[in-house]
């Protein structure tokens, strides 16, 4: 999924449907959801994403303006390491160019990365998942 190029306006629609893809992607792996946590930008105070919020049964809590890097830290810790290992970690002739290596980039970081705060583990082993069941889902 690369929310970027898949949806590159911050409309209700985008976020919906950028919502939907990603619930869809996880449930793949047998992972449910019950609420989804969002910044305070317009297009998650819509009210088409709050209706898709409720018919999905999602509780939507949003980062309180005042102090939003206290609940969405890890949010902006992933942005940091984005930025300095994706976007800014070699030149591209052009941001189509550096938009053409983000999914590639989204895949090590989740599947192959070690994270420091997972004990060395990339994020996909949080998952649970038996070594058959990560060998069919991998691509």
């Amino acid at each position: 999924m690369a929310f970027g190029t898949l949806y590159p306006d911050e409309t209700g629609w985008s976020a919906c449907n950028a919502l939907l893809d990603a619930v869809r992607y996880y449930r793949g792996f047998g992972v449910r959801f019950s609420r989804v946590l969002t910044d305070n930008s317009g297009c998650y105070k819509s009210r088409v994403f709050r209706r898709l919020c409720r018919r999905l049964g999602l509780t939507h809590k949003r980062t309180p303006a005042i102090y939003p890097t206290r609940t969405n830290g890890k949010a902006e810790r992933f942005i940091q390491t984005a930025l300095r290992e994706w976007a800014y970690a070699r030149s591209y002739e052009s941001s189509e160019q550096r938009g053409q290596k983000l999914l590639a980039w989204l895949h090590q970081y989740n599947w192959h990365r070690p994270h420091a705060s997972l004990d060395y583990h990339p994020p996909v082993s949080r998952l649970g998942l038996s070594v058959n069941n990560l060998v069919g889902l991998h691509t």
